[in-house]
C-alpha cells in the first residue's frame, strides 16, 4: 500500500485505486476518463497530487442523463443559469470525495486551470490540424467537464492520434474559414452564426467538428451540440 508523509503525525495510508474502478464510478454519471497523466509535486496542482484524470461526457446516453438531473429542471423551470456546470460541480465533486481526490474544473472564473495543456500531456488528446483538441475516441467532439487530482498514481493507456493518415476534411469544413491551420477567427464564426446560413452550425454543431471522421462515429446528439452552440452565440 502506498503511503504519504504527513509531517509530525507520521504517515497516513493512501489506498490503491484502479483505473477501472474510477471509470466505473464515472460511468454511473455518464462520464468517461478521457485521458490522464502522472506527476509529482507540480506547481498549480493540489499538494500531494500524483496523477490527473480528465473527465468528459460518455455517450450514448449522456445528454438524456443530464437532462434528467435537478440542475436541468432548475434551468427549465426557474431559469437558473449554467445547469451543466452546476451538475458537473456536484457530480465530480462527489466523485472526488469518494476517491480522496480534489475536483478541478475548466470553468468558474480566472485563474483558469490549463485543461488544454493538461489534455496534450495525456497521450490520448492532440492538437488537431484546425488547432482544436482531438481525442482518441471522440475526435473533435471532445469536451471536458472536470478533472480529478489523485493522490495515487493512476496510469491511463496512451493511443495513436486519429489525425495520422487522415485526409483532414476538418481543414476545409468551415463555410467561412473561421477554423483552420492559423487558428480560430472568433468574430468570423460569430458573424456567420448570426447570418441566414448559420442555422446549420447552430442546430447541429460546428461543421468542422462534425467533419472529423472520428467525430462522425461518436454518438453525440445534435441537441447536445445545439445547446452549447447556443450558449456560445448568446
Amino acid at each position: 500500500m502506498a503511503r504519504r508523509e504527513t509531517g509530525a503525525i507520521g504517515v497516513e495510508p493512501v489506498a490503491a485505486v484502479s483505473l477501472g474502478a474510477i471509470e466505473g464510478l464515472a460511468a454511473r454519471h455518464h462520464l468517461a476518463v478521457l485521458g490522464g497523466f502522472c506527476c509529482e509535486d507540480e506547481v498549480g496542482l493540489p499538494a500531494g497530487t500524483r496523477s490527473v484524470l480528465l473527465l468528459g461526457p460518455l455517450e450514448p446516453g449522456y445528454w438524456a442523463h443530464v437532462k434528467g438531473q435537478a440542475e436541468w429542471l432548475e434551468y427549465i423551470v426557474a431559469g437558473k443559469t449554467d445547469p451543466i456546470d452546476r451538475w458537473s460541480r456536484r457530480v465530480i465533486g462527489g466523485m472526488a470525495c469518494d476517491l480522496g481526490a480534489k475536483a478541478l474544473f475548466p470553468f468558474g472564473g480566472a485563474p483558469y486551470h490549463p485543461f488544454y495543456q493538461w489534455a496534450l500531456r495525456t497521450g490520448r488528446v492532440w492538437d488537431s490540424p484546425v488547432r482544436l483538441l482531438v481525442q482518441a475516441e471522440q475526435g473533435l467532439m471532445v469536451s471536458f467537464r472536470g478533472a480529478l487530482a489523485m493522490k495515487q498514481r493512476v496510469e491511463v493507456p496512451v493511443a495513436v492520434s486519429p489525425c495520422e493518415g487522415c485526409a483532414r476534411p476538418c481543414l476545409a469544413a468551415c463555410p467561412v474559414g473561421a477554423l483552420g491551420e492559423s487558428g480560430y477567427d472568433v468574430p468570423a464564426c460569430r458573424g456567420y452564426l448570426s447570418g441566414p446560413s448559420g442555422g446549420d452550425c447552430l442546430n447541429f454543431g460546428c461543421a468542422v467538428r462534425r467533419a472529423c471522421p472520428v467525430s462522425q462515429g461518436y454518438a453525440r446528439l445534435a441537441e447536445h451540440s445545439a445547446y452549447h452552440m447556443g450558449t456560445f452565440h448568446t
